[in-house]
């Protein structure tokens, strides 16, 4: 994980631009429109699932604090 953030660090415009084109190439101009769009429907569903355990988990840290230490 480490080494692939190291990896994106190093890129500058010049690589995203080559990297830009090489899809545009191999996708079609067509197809960058759909590929965006999967692309944020699935961060979309990402973060609400993220939103969802998070829910989740304050829920639960709010139902233990409501009940009382048995001794």
């Amino acid at each position: 994980m480490t080494s692939t953030l190291l990896f994106l660090g190093n890129l500058g415009a010049t690589e995203f631009v080559l990297i830009f084109l090489v899809v545009l190439l191999l996708f079609g101009g067509q197809k960058i429109p759909e590929l965006m769009r999967g692309l944020g429907k699935g961060i979309r569903e990402f973060n609400s699932a993220k939103n969802a355990v998070e829910d989740e988990i304050r829920q639960g840290m709010r139902e233990a604090e409501k009940k009382p230490l048995d001794k």
